[in-house]
């Protein structure tokens, strides 16, 4: 076994001292802010495995989201109950919100992917990794720069998270509804 599938097996079954590490990790990052810029991932394999390459120009941050249904302002004027409610009703995913939040905490990049980090009771952690358009390493690799130039990843769904979302994981029978989209398939015929 190489050494990531080491660091893979330790994460998935901690010892003591590992589980005392995490819960007083979680401890420090719930008191921290929202998005926070780290120097290196935390999860080396399951970064290695998304993309994350250790060069200049690409950017980790770790993203804190809060758990449960995400609700709509308050109704302040009269509104038929069946055409609304406070409850949002979204096909998105936790991890795609997470990146949105986070590219849209750094502008000047865009979302290579991301992963779960942690959860509680309360809150997810994703990190999430952003290519800073303009760094000259960027530009020069080839594969990130493709991905770089494409504007708004996380708005449009186009990263991994958001294409699972919009139901592209899905192959052959069963997913004729979802390619190009759903609503394409609608107004498909009529």
């Amino acid at each position: 076994m190489g050494f990531y599938k080491y660091l893979r097996d330790a994460y998935q079954e901690p010892g003591e001292l590992l589980e005392k590490v995490w819960k007083e990790r979680l401890i420090t990052w719930r008191q921290g802010p929202v998005s926070v810029r780290v120097e290196r991932p935390t999860r080396l394999d399951r970064a290695r495995s998304l993309g994350y390459r250790a060069k200049p120009g690409l950017i980790i941050v770790r993203q804190r989201l809060n758990r449960g249904g995400r609700m709509r302002e308050q109704i302040r004027a009269g509104r038929r109950s069946k055409h609304f409610r406070r409850q949002r009703v979204l096909s998105k995913n936790y991890q795609q919100v997470a990146e949105e939040r986070a590219a849209r905490a750094f502008p000047n990049c865009e979302v290579l992917n991301s992963y779960l980090l942690a959860q509680d009771g309360t809150h997810y952690w994703f990190e999430v990794f952003l290519l800073d358009r303009a760094h000259p390493s960027v530009l020069a690799d080839p594969v990130y720069s493709r991905i770089a130039a494409q504007r708004g990843r996380s708005a449009r769904g186009l990263t991994s998270a958001g294409r699972r979302a919009r139901g592209l994981w899905r192959k052959g029978k069963g997913a004729e509804k979802v390619r190009p989209s759903l609503r394409a398939h609608g107004r498909r015929g009529n």
